[in-house]
């Protein structure tokens, strides 16, 4: 078996509500990434208030695009399950946080979504509670000719994230991560919250 290290170098619907000038909207766009300083500033800005409201942040994505178009995403998560109904109240009530707290600047969009079940990994404690999975891995810089990596998720060794794609095993330091998700296995029976792939049109 090939082990490859990555050195560091200079589709499923989810609740979301979305806040902003435009109103409110359900939308579809599973993206992640390990958080940056500023996400998690926003992360422990937020915590509290979430949990307040019985739900856990899953992740933070803070996007500053300019000219109105900065957008704000917090996923959330709780042992029940996620409703429309729960981001609505932690959108409403992360509003009034934000509006005092005002950590930005600029115009932006706040959405606020369930994180799905082709979930997307923030944290370091989310990879390992997902051990087993099989992921989608994009990276920050090429690696062996590839920027994409598919396969088996099998833990974290030494700050990298050990992923086996066939006869070869990827350890991929976490700050080179650009974004993962886990792909579901849509020949397992569904278990838990998690919903069964779509039949119908």
């Amino acid at each position: 078996m090939r082990r490859a290290l990555l050195f560091e170098m200079g589709i499923v619907a989810h609740f979301l509500y979305v806040r902003g000038r435009s109103g409110a909207a359900l939308t579809t766009e599973p993206i992640a990434r390990p958080m940056t300083s500023k996400e998690r500033e926003l992360d422990a800005l937020l915590t509290p208030t979430v949990q307040a409201l019985g739900c856990e942040v899953w992740g933070v994505e803070y996007r500053p695009r300019g000219r109105g178009r900065t957008t704000l995403k917090v996923y959330i998560d709780s042992g029940a399950g996620v409703t429309i109904d729960d981001c609505q109240r932690v959108s409403e009530q992360v509003s009034v946080l934000l509006d005092v707290e005002d950590p930005i600047a600029e115009p932006y969009r706040l959405e606020v979504s369930s994180p799905g079940v082709d979930r997307l990994l923030f944290r370091p404690e989310q990879y390992l509670a997902s051990v087993g999975e099989q992921v989608d891995v994009r990276l920050v810089f090429p690696f062996d000719g590839r920027r994409r990596v598919e396969g088996r998720l099998t833990g974290i060794e030494d700050g990298d994230v050990v992923v086996h794609t066939g006869e070869d095993e990827y350890l991929l330091p976490f700050e080179q991560i650009q974004r993962t998700r886990i792909v579901p296995d849509w020949n397992e029976p569904a278990s838990g919250s998690a919903p069964a792939r779509p039949t119908g049109p």
